[in-house]
């Protein structure tokens, strides 16, 4: 017999720590007992002041000490109350078809990821939902700050024709921290194909729906992040309507031009010289701020460096925090350059353009890709190459195999997650024991 099947080997998996049950199993425990003391109390009470012949006949047929049959009621009601709390677990599980096992584990991961580090990931499109995919395994303490510039596709038809602000970016971190990729979540990302909808995925207007019911684009992604039961919270940056604007360098002449717009930045011809917030001075969503002041590790990336990490930070609000924040903070290079934003940009490229437009020190950690994978023929895939030139002695470059082996020039959620957890648990020895424990 396994100890999976054996009955007894099953129960002792109650006993192990941190699962938050064996405190109130003896609290159950304990409250029986004052019953039955308090029961017993009352009889002895209504005895003394009405003696019963009944009552000293039947104690003179036990024949026992009075000690001994306290112990014997006693082993008789701990029984009873082990065998009701069984029967109620059974008769609770039984409709929800799951086993014991089952629920052990969930519990354990849960008790676990609760008590993981505080993770904020700050970024856009389609980078940071890898990220949240495979943090979501270690922590439950995870916050998605979002930009809100994206003005393309579904996103930019519903901010355009109904005000509100561009919800594409917030469905697709909510789909990836779900706690499960089942119907619902497969429903939320379901894009319609062909009629007045083509182009809009339910998601989208699913969110663009609630904040008109509840009145909010922040608490129409509360009710969604329960619909999806996720694991963490997603925020915007900002709740003011903002513009991403971009000046950029002609190719072939010295000129510039500037450009407006999130989705016709990388489209137009040019070389970006900056990007800034039309109204510049919008402020940071307050929870957003104050995640970030809480955190153990911030997390910049990955995702496009000039439409979707940039949007946030130029958040002056948000850029302040970050430098006010004890927490360890890194900036994850995209594993390659993306045309119309970054073409030819090294590593310490990308660090130079954020520093560029909010200042050095924003992070002391940057981590990268060292995976370069062989590549179709015809695939126009660069990857980003690693230097250390001009690099300061404040900042620390770590690299790791990042890729996604199915498709090189995206990070893969599992590696980029471990790298990340591994990385804090050297910054901060004190986070040591949790992380550790989360890991096994």
């Amino acid at each position: 017999m396994t100890d999976q099947n054996n009955p007894n080997k099953r129960w002792l998996q109650w006993l192990i720590p941190g699962l938050g049950v064996k405190r109130w199993f003896g609290l159950l425990l304990a409250g029986a007992a004052l019953i039955g003391l308090g029961f017993a109390m009352l009889l002895v009470e209504f005895y003394r002041l009405r003696p019963s012949p009944l009552w000293s006949y039947a104690l003179q047929i036990a024949r026992l000490p009075l000690w001994v049959m306290a112990i014997l009621a006693g082993l008789g009601g701990l029984g009873l109350t082990i065998l009701s709390a069984i029967r109620i677990n059974r008769a609770i599980l039984a409709p929800l078809e799951l086993d014991s096992d089952e629920i052990l584990s969930a519990m354990r991961q849960h008790r676990q990821r609760q008590r993981g580090p505080r993770i904020v990931a700050i970024g856009g499109g389609t980078g940071m939902p890898t990220l949240l995919s495979g943090l979501k395994e270690y922590t439950s303490n995870l916050t998605a700050i979002v930009t809100v510039a994206d003005d393309g596709g579904s996103s930019g038809k519903l901010r355009a024709a109904l005000g509100v602000l561009p919800p594409g970016d917030f469905r697709n971190n909510l789909a990836a921290l779900a706690r499960d990729q089942g119907l619902m979540t497969q429903l939320f990302q379901y894009r319609f194909g062909e009629g007045d909808l083509e182009g809009h995925s339910f998601g989208n207007l699913f969110i663009t729906a609630m904040s008109g019911i509840t009145g909010s684009f922040e608490q129409a992604l509360v009710e969604s992040s329960r619909v999806l039961a996720i694991r963490g919270q997603v925020l915007p940056s900002t709740t003011e309507h903002v513009t991403l604007m971009a000046e950029l360098r002609e190719l072939n002449s010295q000129g510039m031009r500037r450009v407006s717009g999130e989705s016709a930045i990388p489209h137009s011809q040019g070389r970006i010289d900056r990007v800034f917030l039309q109204p510049d001075d919008a402020p940071a969503f307050p929870d957003a701020r104050r995640a970030i002041l809480g955190a153990d590790l911030i997390v910049i990336g990955p995702g496009s460096l000039f439409t979707s990490i940039l949007p946030n930070l130029l958040v002056r609000d948000i850029a302040r925090a970050l430098r006010a924040s004890k927490a360890v903070k890194v900036y994850v290079c995209n594993v390659a350059t993306q045309a119309g934003e970054t073409e030819g940009f090294s590593v310490l490229d990308h660090v130079r353009a954020i520093e560029r437009h909010v200042g050095e020190r924003l992070f002391e950690h940057v981590l990268y890709n060292t995976q370069h994978l062989p590549l179709p023929a015809d695939s126009k895939t660069v990857f980003v190459q690693p230097d250390d030139d001009g690099l300061r002695p404040d900042l620390t470059l770590h690299g790791h195999p990042l890729v996604d082996t199915d498709r090189p020039w995206r990070h893969d959620s599992g590696r980029l997650a471990r790298a990340v957890i591994k990385l804090l648990k050297e910054a901060r020895q004190p986070l040591q024991p949790v992380l550790t424990e989360v890991q096994q």
